[in-house]
């Protein structure tokens, strides 16, 4: 039996058409939702951070030794292991350090601002070789460097894994990455990076998410409270001057600065992803008269062979007698007109009310995109 299926939807008509609303507009009462504020009030602290603290990429090549046969085949594992063996006095040959219990890995890790030697912080651990799982393994003293090519830190002890892979000679069963693990607090900082965040009794924001207008409303905030010492320099920096007061104390300025709380603002968007059918609507998300038709044709062709069998002694032979049975089923169309400057929740109403689910929404906010009635930016994820 075969079935074939053809979905024929979406139809969208750009002008103002008046008058029709389906009794299903009401499916979902929004009434009681509150639309009249599009963000929130939030601390600067959380839109924020300080130029000059930063993270910084620290890299590394380590042994993993301890694996129960899982370990690295290539040459590579073993001058790894050979050379650890002669560091500490140990001459052997290549036949005899050969094993399946190794892994050569890399090591990558962010060492934070303000992080001091002593501390510990988290490694990732990844096979570079052609190891298959590095469960049970313990990773062998290793140093990270930074860029700059210096030891800022130096990692050692058990890797975590957060899957397993095992097989027979018939069948195998993984979950998750077996050749990628974690150590928790693994590398012990050795070395501090320098910060300095007040230059000539400056300091400067930067925004997570650069806009003029929240990094103007940052500006005031911190004027109405201070006096007139901060301004927007672009749309993703705020240059503060530190107040007499706190010149010999910045960290008490700014403890108290990213307690100031702002309405922040943003570019309307509307994100989608197709792959998921996820669709996410900004709140300022706005729409020029449109009307949205969706409908759907289904086409299902099913094949039902009658085999036909011949008369006994008659000569003949066994036929099959093909037989097509053509279904067409059309849907009845919704047709909804949204007036002008429609917002997020009149949207969200219509697509509930025309019973669109979330991969037929992406298609019909793509739709009015390119009709030019979408005030906003689309973003396909």
């Amino acid at each position: 039996m075969m079935k074939r299926t053809f979905i024929l939807s979406l139809l969208i008509l750009t002008g103002f058409l008046s008058g029709f609303q389906p009794a299903s507009a009401a499916t979902v009462d929004l009434r009681d939702m509150d639309f009249t504020r599009v963000h929130p009030k939030v601390r600067i602290k959380d839109i924020v951070e300080l130029e000059g603290a930063r993270g910084n990429q620290l890299t590394g090549v380590g042994l993993v030794t301890g694996l129960a046969g899982t370990g690295d085949k290539s040459p590579m594992a073993n001058q790894m292991l050979r050379n650890m063996l002669q560091h500490f006095g140990v001459t052997a040959d290549e036949k005899a350090t050969k094993s399946k219990n190794v892994a050569v890995v890399s090591l990558t890790a962010t060492l934070p601002p303000y992080t001091r030697p002593g501390q510990t912080i988290d490694v990732s651990v990844n096979a570079l070789g052609d190891a298959k799982s590095l469960q049970g393994g313990t990773l062998l003293q290793a140093p990270l460097k930074g860029a700059d090519g210096v030891i800022y830190a130096v990692a050692q002890g058990p890797v975590l894994v957060g899957g397993y892979s095992v097989g027979g000679a018939a069948a195998s069963r993984s979950k998750n990455i077996p050749t990628s693990g974690l150590l928790p607090g693994g590398a012990l900082v050795e070395r501090e990076v320098p910060t300095d965040y007040t230059i000539g009794g400056q300091l400067a924001l930067l925004l997570r998410d650069p806009d003029f207008t929240t990094a103007q409303r940052i500006a005031d905030a911190i004027n109405r409270q201070y006096g007139a010492i901060a301004y927007p320099s672009d749309a993703g920096r705020v240059i503060v001057a530190l107040p007499g007061q706190y010149v010999a104390a910045p960290t008490t300025f700014l403890a108290n600065v990213e307690k100031l709380e702002l309405e922040p603002d943003s570019v309307a968007r509307v994100a989608v992803n197709e792959r998921t059918g996820t669709v996410v609507m900004g709140g300022d998300v706005k729409i020029s008269s449109v009307a949205v038709a969706h409908g759907g044709l289904t086409v299902s062709v099913q094949e039902d062979p009658n085999v036909v069998q011949p008369e006994p002694f008659s000569g003949g032979t066994t036929a099959v007698e093909r037989r097509t049975d053509i279904t067409v089923n059309e849907d009845g169309t919704s047709m909804i007109a949204m007036p002008a400057t429609t917002t997020v929740r009149e949207l969200v109403r219509v697509m509930n009310a025309i019973g669109a689910p979330p991969r037929d929404i992406i298609e019909i906010l793509q739709a009015i995109a390119k009709a030019g009635a979408l005030h906003g930016e689309l973003v396909n994820m």
